[in-house]
Formats: structure tokens, C-alpha cells, sequence
């Protein structure tokens, strides 16, 4: 009897710290979570977090982040393994169109539709649809049309920013006759040499072709060794194939890395005074020009050459989709729709955002904040196209072809080779 009596007791004193957790399991289960995977590693992950805290201490939603270096493979497997998270980061456009393709997709509803509308230019919106249906959010992105130049040297050789492409060449032959070679270019880059020059024929592609003829190469509606293609290694040749305009000359441009290229700028003597690269190349200059990158370098958009196309700009970009449709995930879709989404990171550095109502005096820096604004007004904005082509071609073909052309390959023989290896 007194063993029964014990043992009552001891489950009357464990049933409160039973029933307790209990209460604490079910207030945990009650807990909205938002899955999201992307792209985003090490510093990025950590400044994307960062910058979505105001959403989960606002609405008490817990946002779990997870990034991967192998993103683009394991998204596929886990969506074609049915486990795909509630929303993804997705660095490719060609994702996007795969997923929304196979109906794995949730179309934008009509509240985050009227989010992208009022705080995007249409471009956004296009390149975020397939067949005509809205998937994509873009958030943080990338923009590489830039040329880049020491500004202390600049101003005391009396050198002006051009406006135009015209300009820019008269520019190139003023520094020619003072004795100064105008362009600092590499394209080393180990077993991706050569995409340096892929970014170039992009932007003189849309600059002179304009985005619907650029789409149609990008898809092969045109081949790959088109006349408007042509034209754009001619262009592209008048700078790099004269040894007037390239420190080095072709030798330089094959041997040396593109991270190492932009450096010779800031020789002093100057080396060489332009360099066109992404909103990245801050992170390759020297560590006393990166202390001081205001007074010491200077930015402005690779000009226009038609202007009808005005100055486009050439880039790339996280845009987030839906697989799982519930209201939470809703709620933090429309909040990435939104510039307080990126501020915080925007003041941290490091990334540009399309949002048209952004606050640009929140970029640290003079630099940042005129590479967003050139963002936000392009009237054209197109991903890199060796990105979007097969990648037999756009990280194949397309670079080898870039370096056989630089070693003295002709344009027409370099554009057949390529075209023939379209899969």
C-alpha cells in the first residue's frame, strides 16, 4: 500500500512539469516558420539575416535561412525530391523558368503584385514572369556595366567623364597623345578564362542590338554568329586588338587575372586609367586605395552607343519564388517586395536593390549609392547571357572563344565555332 501511495506521489509532483512542456511543445508547434534556401553564404548569409530581422520582430514570424554553395544542384533534387523549401533565392532565371515550367511554382497573388508594380520598373516584373505569369520577387543584385578609373590621377591629367561612346573614344585618343594607355583589361580566371570577355561583347550587344535582338541570341532565335554579334567583336576589337588602347596589349589581356587587372590603375604612375568590371571590383584594388575609396576612385556607366537603347545595364540577381502557399509565407514575400527589406544591408555594403523608392543616401559610400541610382534608372536591365545560354556554349564554347579570338583567331572563324557547338 505505502509503495502505491509513493508512486502517486511521484506522478502528482511530475504531471505539473509534464503538462508545462506539454504547453511549451504546443506554443512551439503554433509558431509560424518560413523556410527559405538560396544561395547566400559565409558574410552574405549573415547580412541577409540581418536585414530580415525587423519582419520577424514585427510580426513574430521566424524567417530559418539556409545557404548553400551548392544551391543550384540541391534545389533541383529537393524539388524533384517533394521537399522543397517555402520560398527560394534563386541566382539563375533559368531556374525559375525549369520550376515554373513543371507547375512547381506559386504565381504572384494580386496584394505582391501591386507591391512590384508600385516599387519596381516593369523590367523587374518581365524578367520575374514566364509565359506572361509573374513569379519572381527580386531582392539584392549585381550590375557589371561600369568602367572604373583612378580619380586623383584623372583629375590632375584634366580628364572629363564621357556621356557618350563617341565621347569615350576621344577620351581614349587624348590619353593615347598624352603618353597614357587608356584600359586596364585581363580575362584569366583559371578554367572560366575568358568570361571577362563575354560580360564586354554583352554590353556592346545591347548597347547596339538592343534586349529583344540580345533575347533572341540568348535563346538562339538568331545564331550565334549573327552580323549583330559580329559587330559587337568588331567594336569590341578596335579597343582590346590595339595595343595603344590596352596596357600590355593581347599578351597582358590573356595572362593576367581579372582580380589582379584593375590594380595597374592605381601605379603610380598610373599603368592604366579605365577598367570596366561590376560593382565587386572594389574588393580587388589595393588595401590602401579600399580604405579610401571615395577620394581615390571613380565610377561611371559604360556609355550608350544607340541611343534608343539609352544605357543599359548588364547584371545579375536573387529573385525569390514560391513552392509553399501559406500566409506566412505570403506575409515575408511581400516585405522582400519592399525596400526596408534591403536597407539594412544596403547601409552594410556590399549589394545594390532595384526598389524605385529606395533611399540612395543610405549606401555608405558615394560609389554604392551612384551604382544604385545608375540601377534604378536603366531602362533596360539583362542577365549575363553566357549565364543564360547552354553551358556547353555560355561556360564553354563562349570563352574558349573569347581567348582564341584574342590570340589571333578571326571573328568569323571564332563565331562558327562557337555556333557549331550550340547543343
Amino acid at each position: 500500500m505505502k509503495k502505491v501511495v509513493l508512486v502517486l506521489l511521484i506522478a502528482l509532483m511530475v504531471m505539473p512539469s509534464v503538462f508545462a512542456a506539454g504547453q511549451k511543445d504546443a506554443a512551439a508547434s503554433d509558431e509560424k516558420t518560413v523556410m527559405v534556401f538560396g544561395a547566400f553564404v559565409d558574410e552574405e548569409a549573415r547580412r541577409f539575416e540581418e536585414a530580415i530581422k525587423p519582419f520577424e520582430e514585427r510580426t513574430g514570424i521566424d524567417v530559418v535561412y539556409e545557404g548553400s554553395k551548392d544551391f543550384e544542384t540541391l534545389i533541383s533534387v529537393r524539388v524533384e525530391g517533394g521537399n522543397p523549401p517555402d520560398i527560394a533565392g534563386l541566382p539563375q532565371p533559368g531556374l525559375m523558368v525549369n520550376f515554373a515550367s513543371q507547375g512547381k511554382l506559386v504565381p504572384m497573388w494580386d496584394s505582391l503584385l501591386k507591391t512590384v508594380d508600385e516599387n519596381y520598373a516593369p523590367v523587374w516584373k518581365d524578367l520575374g514572369s514566364y509565359e506572361g505569369v509573374p513569379y519572381g520577387v527580386f531582392h539584392r543584385v549585381n550590375a557589371k556595366s561600369f568602367v572604373w578609373y583612378p580619380k586623383k590621377a584623372w583629375a590632375r591629367a584634366g580628364y572629363e567623364v564621357p556621356t557618350t561612346w563617341n565621347e569615350m573614344i576621344a577620351l581614349m585618343d587624348k590619353m593615347v597623345a598624352n603618353g597614357h594607355t587608356p584600359w586596364s583589361v585581363g580575362i584569366e580566371s583559371g578554367g572560366a578564362t575568358g568570361w571577362v570577355g563575354t560580360d564586354w561583347i554583352e554590353d556592346i550587344m545591347l548597347r547596339t542590338a538592343g534586349p529583344e535582338v540580345y533575347d533572341k541570341w540568348v535563346n538562339h532565335e538568331i545564331p550565334f554568329d549573327a552580323p549583330e554579334v559580329k559587330e559587337a567583336f568588331d567594336i569590341l576589337g578596335d579597343i582590346w586588338l590595339n595595343p595603344k588602347y590596352v596596357y600590355g596589349g593581347t599578351n597582358t589581356i590573356l595572362t593576367t587575372s581579372f582580380s589582379d587587372s584593375p590594380r595597374s590603375m592605381f601605379d603610380n604612375p598610373p599603368k592604366s586609367w579605365m577598367h570596366r568590371q561590376g560593382n565587386f571590383v572594389t574588393g580587388f584594388l589595393q588595401d590602401d586605395i579600399q580604405a579610401n575609396l571615395e577620394e581615390e576612385v571613380g565610377v561611371f556607366p559604360l556609355p550608350a552607343i544607340n541611343d534608343e537603347f539609352g544605357i543599359p545595364v548588364l547584371g545579375g540577381g536573387d529573385q525569390f519564388v514560391v513552392f509553399n502557399d501559406r500566409p506566412e509565407v505570403r506575409q515575408f514575400m511581400e516585405f522582400l517586395a519592399t525596400w526596408e527589406s534591403g536597407e539594412l544591408w544596403a547601409k552594410a555594403g556590399g549589394a545594390l536593390f532595384p526598389y524605385l523608392n529606395q533611399d540612395l543616401d543610405a549606401y555608405p559610400n558615394a560609389i554604392e549609392k551612384s551604382l544604385a541610382e545608375a540601377l534604378v534608372n536603366a531602362k533596360v536591365f539583362r542577365f549575363d547571357a553566357s549565364d543564360l545560354m547552354p553551358a556547353q556554349v555560355g561556360a564553354g564554347s563562349f570563352w574558349t572563344g573569347i581567348v582564341d579570338w584574342v590570340n589571333g583567331k578571326s571573328t568569323d572563324a571564332m563565331l562558327d565555332t562557337v555556333e557549331k557547338s550550340w547543343p
